[in-house]
């Protein structure tokens, strides 16, 4: 069941469609220029709906993640460390996770970054089951539990 929206706020975001993107060597269904304040969706997605909502949650959160500050990133890490086990909330962040040999560095951090965003989008895009929500129940609790305090602290929206 999905969660009340939160609110967003900031300056707009543009939106365009272009096929066959690639991002670390893989094809994408969407990519997120944060300076340029843009976001790159497929345009195959326009066929599939809640696949679309799901992908532009995930894209928009990034924009959220840009401006959450060091405090909350360094929580959200630290939640992500008491996880154990394989799954996740989406495969952006699922092959990364993957690929990690540590819990430090460049690829670590981007891990954490595509984590918080999938698990944004699985909390807010009201797609209830995915082929891509391979994360345990307990971990999945202990996500949407953050995610519901650090919403539920910021009264006046989350900044893009």
């Amino acid at each position: 069941m999905p969660r009340a929206f939160p609110l967003l706020r900031g300056e707009p975001i543009r939106l365009e469609w272009a096929a066959t993107m690639r991002a670390a060597g893989r094809d994408v269904h969407a990519s997120t220029h944060l300076r340029r304040r843009l976001m790159i969706l497929d345009p195959e997605l326009r066929r599939r709906p809640r696949e679309l909502w799901r992908i532009v949650v995930h894209e928009l959160f990034h924009f959220v993640w840009l401006r959450l500050g060091n405090p909350l990133r360094a929580e959200w890490e630290a939640l992500l460390k008491t996880e154990r086990g394989r799954g996740e909330l989406g495969w952006s962040a699922e092959w990364r996770k993957r690929e990690l040999t540590a819990a430090a560095g460049r690829r670590w951090r981007e891990y954490i970054c595509e984590s918080f965003c999938d698990t944004a989008a699985w909390m807010y895009s009201g797609v209830a089951r995915h082929e891509e929500f391979t994360l345990a129940a307990k971990p999945r609790a202990r996500r949407a539990a953050w995610f519901r305090r650090m919403v539920g602290e910021r009264p006046e929206g989350l900044r893009l």
